[in-house]
């Protein structure tokens, strides 16, 4: 007989990836407001920063789904 894992498991776990989520967000914002920062001060009429906020913006969007459990199914073996 298969035991269902606790209310409280989940919400602790839910809470856990909602806060590295959280985390990943704030460095990712932080991170493209400084190299647009520096793009704009720099190098005005090469717009560079854009290809730093596509290439962590891909992974951001991934952590996302999985935050919203999105891969659930693929990582309980269903």
């Amino acid at each position: 007989m298969d035991q269902k894992p606790d209310i409280s498991d989940n919400d602790a776990r839910d809470r856990a990836r909602l806060k590295g989520f959280a985390l990943h967000l704030m460095g990712y914002i932080v991170v493209v407001a400084a190299c647009a920062i520096l793009n704009f001060t720099k190098t005005p009429n090469e717009l560079w920063f854009i290809y730093p906020m596509v290439a962590w913006g891909a992974p951001l969007a991934l952590h996302a789904a999985w935050v919203m459990g999105l891969f659930d199914g693929l990582t309980q073996g269903k």
